[in-house]
């Protein structure tokens, strides 16, 4: 039955909701617009309906589905919650959960045609594979870091010929040695006893196939790097997801059979796998099979024929959410370390209207 409401598939025409469950319920996608956009169920604004908060009822109601999950890769069902606290969750995984990235680079030597700004910007960006949790906040006026609050990175590379080139070749490959410059160029140097902590922990950049310079001989780099824990609310270097949405639940509603060569063209309004041709006593008729896959581009509503048999909506309350990690934590953690932070900054307005009230 669970499967079957995720997937929405159904065998038989859906039972018609009532108009004010389906004001509080879905949101409805029109021809020329979308209805029922905000949240309506407040206590008192719907006569015969109880909605005042109640800790039992949403423990009952609210529910996590793990839909795909990998190292880098999470889809889950957020199901139960209002779109403030899933906003809010969104949010705190992009701004707020904590990553180690640089912040100084100190360049000694750079003579290739990259100025000292831009090359320092790119080596910003370069997603550093390192626990955060296991390091603190460095001190802004601190000059020095210390094996607690940074890591020391290091790029030395100096392009040259290669002697044994082919004399009429003109691939750079073949003429020059270390003529590209990648991130896995870059080299960890503990400091203190980083070296004995964090023995088992492969430090350094997530990927080491990201171009950060072409060199020609004589042209050299020579960079030190320091890394330090921060939060994608004050630079977007780090940020630790490449992105964090979630989208509501598309309902499709098939009002009466449709049959033969509409059932055809139905099908072709929506996503592949969202719409089947199922052989019913012999005769071809669409089926709802997992309205999930939909997009909702509305192409049905284009159709004057059809658009009168389809209803297009979302469940208010059930969010599709896709994070993707840059591969510095995995998904899941981040996503844990997300409610974390959700709890603490809980924790924080309690304290603070405690301390209110004793005032």
């Amino acid at each position: 039955m669970l499967m079957e409401f995720l997937n929405g598939s159904s065998t038989k025409m859906a039972a018609p909701m009532s108009n004010v469950d389906e004001i509080r319920d879905r949101v409805i996608l029109g021809e020329f617009g979308v209805k029922n956009v905000h949240t309506t169920d407040y206590p008192g604004n719907y006569p015969g309906y109880d909605d005042t908060w109640d800790l039992e009822k949403f423990k009952k109601n609210f529910r996590i589905d793990i839909v795909h999950s990998d190292e880098n890769m999470l889809e889950f069902d957020m199901i139960g919650i209002d779109a403030a606290i899933a906003n809010a969750f969104r949010r705190i995984l992009l701004a707020e959960v904590p990553t180690m990235a640089i912040e100084k680079a100190f360049i000694y030597n750079n003579t290739s045609i990259i100025q000292d700004e831009i090359l320092a910007h790119r080596l910003g960006l370069v997603p550093i594979k390192a626990d955060p949790r296991l390091f603190e906040y460095r001190n802004p006026e601190d000059q020095e870091g210390t094996e607690i609050d940074t890591i020391q990175l290091q790029l030395k590379v100096k392009c040259t010929r290669n002697p044994r080139a082919p004399k009429d070749s003109s691939d750079p490959k073949e003429l020059y040695l270390n003529h590209m410059v990648y991130s896995g160029d870059i080299k960890w140097l503990p400091i203190g006893n980083q070296a004995d902590v964090f023995a088992d922990a492969k430090i350094g950049p997530v990927h080491g196939d990201i171009l950060l310079a072409q060199l020609r001989p004589g042209q050299e780099l020579d960079i030190v790097m320091h890394c330090v824990k921060g939060i994608g609310k004050d630079h977007a270097k780090f940020s630790p997801v490449a992105t964090a949405s979630y989208r509501l639940l598309p309902e499709i509603t098939l009002l009466q059979t449709i049959e033969g060569e509409q059932a055809e063209r139905l099908k072709r309004c929506f996503s592949p796998g969202v719409i089947e041709i199922q052989n019913v006593n012999g005769r071809k008729v669409a089926k709802v099979v997992n309205s999930r896959l939909d997009t909702c581009s509305r192409e049905v509503l284009r159709h004057d024929d059809l658009k009168n048999f389809v209803k297009l909506g979302r469940v208010r309350d059930h969010f599709i959410f896709s994070v993707e990690s840059t591969g510095i934590l995995p998904a899941d953690v981040l996503v844990t370390e997300a409610i974390n932070v959700l709890i603490s900054k809980c924790q924080k307005f309690l304290t603070e209207l405690d301390a209110a009230e004793m005032d």
